[in-house]
């Protein structure tokens, strides 16, 4: 966006990452998402905000999902209606709309499940019932699904992790394919949405756009870090009995777990998603490949 002569506001906490964005020309606010009135004044004299920070975890209380990714999304709201914003992105997930089953070209219409696979889905989906009753405001809803690339600190991170610990088992059969996207795929989108008339009011997944054997990419991961291959395979109705036992000892220690229900899941059935939308409103198509994207996550990764 500074790249292309916008005017960019950024809230956050990252110091470090601040400073950098300060000195590319960026106005740096720190701030807490929780701070009501922080966020309120935050979208004074601006165009558009995107709504892209959320306590996205595995685990933790559920008063700090609620606070972060609910009460930020209705400060975000307030101050784009008492500061006359004239469009707001909000950032989802399609784990909105995931109930632990496998899932082959899932388009947008999809209903919301009856028991979300976990407080984070949950409280993501009531941010996006806060954005869709804001009618008065021009909205989209983004849902980019698995975020990967230079910068990610939770999706390959936990999972290199858990390999270097010799702590990561192969959850299921290992056939399961999964819909990665790659960061600069969900910049795109997003400057696309800034702009696109058609768009106010809906709801678009964003993804790579290629259905990849999620083990094949992690064991290509591990070969070229030089980590272990050798994983112990679990079928995942143990796996799921595993990780309540693990999420139950949490509760107690106050610990993360090692494996969630949630996150078990999300390593073993097939996540495919439909986004011919995104294409048709937005002008959307991928400008990087998953190969690519991997090929630049271990340049950065090799310098970090």
């Amino acid at each position: 966006m500074l790249a292309r002569g916008d005017a960019v506001r950024v809230l956050g906490r990252n110091k470090a990452i601040g400073a950098e964005l300060t000195a590319a020309g960026a106005m740096l606010l720190c701030a807490d998402l929780r701070d009501r009135a922080s966020v309120i004044a935050a979208c004074e004299n601006v165009d558009a905000v995107i709504h892209a920070g959320a306590l996205s975890a595995p685990w933790g209380r559920r008063a700090e999902f609620y606070a972060t990714n609910v009460g930020s999304t209705d400060s975000i709201i307030a101050g784009c209606r008492r500061h006359r914003v004239q469009r707001l992105i909000y950032v989802s997930s399609p784990s909105v709309v995931f109930d632990g089953r496998d899932h082959h070209n899932l388009t947008e219409d999809a209903p919301y499940p009856h028991r979300f696979a976990s407080i984070y889905s949950l409280t993501k989906k009531l941010g996006e019932d806060r954005v869709n009753a804001a009618r008065d405001l021009k909205t989209v809803i983004l849902r980019p699904k698995a975020i990967f690339g230079p910068g990610d600190t939770s999706l390959l991170p936990r999972l290199l992790d858990a390999a270097r610990q010799r702590r990561l088992p192969q959850i299921g059969d290992g056939r399961n394919r999964v819909d990665l996207t790659y960061v600069d795929n969900v910049v795109h989108a997003l400057l696309l949405a800034l702009d696109a008339e058609q768009a106010v009011g809906k709801t678009y997944t964003i993804t790579n756009d290629e259905h990849v054997p999620l083990w094949d990419v992690i064991y290509q991961l591990l070969r070229r870090l030089n980590l272990p291959t050798q994983l112990r395979r679990v079928p995942l109705p143990l796996a799921l009995v595993a990780a309540t036992v693990m999420e139950l000892r949490a509760a107690v220690t106050n610990t993360e777990p090692l494996l969630t229900r949630y996150s078990t899941l999300i390593l073993a059935r097939t996540q495919g998603y439909d986004i011919g939308a995104a294409r048709r409103d937005l002008g959307y198509a991928p400008l990087l490949s998953v190969a690519e994207g991997i090929k630049r996550t271990l340049a950065a990764l090799a310098t970090s």
